[in-house]
């Protein structure tokens, strides 16, 4: 392994000699030797991300690792653009979770105005409503919105075009869901529900990926609307991410019997972890794509 001098990484990382010694006195960096009074640093290191960000977090020690390497990560990456295919594979793999039978390709196709042959309204409404629901997230995330119940609401009147009469409109009726450890809270609970996360949420000191994690299994177990709240979740999800600073990014169709197992871990095991786990393997492979 090839080994540079602190001066050296200074100038390639845009900091301070004196900001990567204390880097290197912390252990922030990896593979550093020190020789006498002198830092060597391996030439392929990655730059740290910068924790000062973090002030006043509360970060668990079982995420410190993970939560370090995907803001390396970012860090590192703080230029790299969403790329091309984004819209459409994230659409795509939101839809095809709950059933829709379009292919990656017909989506796109769907998502340009085309008509597809043979396939449903509700399949082309689908893929519609989450573009729309998706443009105003866009919105939101460059005004730096806060999230309230009337964004949820909005949002999934959006992902929710193809039942007007559902859209945005809470459920009426309680519900359980098949195969869950968890039952959602009876219908005159939700709005409260929904309000308590929210203030939760605002007030949470937690790093952005275990809050939007903790967001999540809350929102999916209150599981305020008939239909489209994992949709509407995953949006959420990449608005917290993108107005903190990371890439959005897509939950996979192959990723559906996890998601769900990440909900249940939390009401079962009262852990976050599959899900933080998840929704960094998924940043992962955005910044490596």
């Amino acid at each position: 392994m090839e080994y540079i001098k602190v001066a050296e990484v200074a100038k390639k990382w845009g900091l301070s000699d004196r900001r990567v010694r204390v880097l290197c006195q912390e252990g922030k960096v990896e593979g550093v030797t020190k020789i006498g009074g002198i830092y060597l640093i391996p030439d392929n290191a990655v730059k740290p991300a910068d924790n000062r960000r973090l002030k006043g977090k509360i970060i668990p020690k079982a995420y410190k690792s993970l939560f370090a390497k995907i803001d390396s990560l970012k860090e590192k990456n703080k230029d790299k653009m969403i790329r091309e295919d984004f819209l459409v594979d994230f659409i795509y793999n939101s839809n095809a979770i709950i059933g829709n039978s379009l292919t990656k390709e017909e989506t796109g196709l769907v998502l340009s105005g085309k008509t597809i042959n043979k396939k449903s309204l509700k399949d082309h409404l689908e893929s519609v409503g989450a573009r729309d629901a998706y443009s105003y997230m866009m919105e939101l995330v460059a005004r730096n919105a806060v999230l309230s119940e009337d964004v949820i609401k909005r949002l999934h009147s959006l992902v929710l075009l193809d039942k007007p009469e559902y859209k945005g409109v809470y459920r009426h009726v309680p519900i359980k869901i098949l195969g869950s450890f968890h039952i959602p809270p009876e219908p005159f609970k939700i709005g409260n529900k929904v309000v308590k996360l929210l203030d939760e949420f605002s007030k949470s000191k937690s790093h952005p990926i275990e809050k939007i994690a903790y967001f999540l299994v809350k929102f999916e177990g209150i599981h305020p609307f008939l239909n489209g709240n994992s949709r509407t979740a995953r949006i959420i999800l990449n608005m917290h991410l993108m107005e903190n600073g990371y890439l959005p990014i897509v939950i996979k169709k192959s990723d559906k019997l996890s998601y769900y197992v990440c909900i249940d871990s939390f009401y079962r095991d009262n852990t976050l972890e599959p899900m933080i786990k998840l929704i960094t393997e998924r940043l992962e492979d955005e910044y490596k794509a």
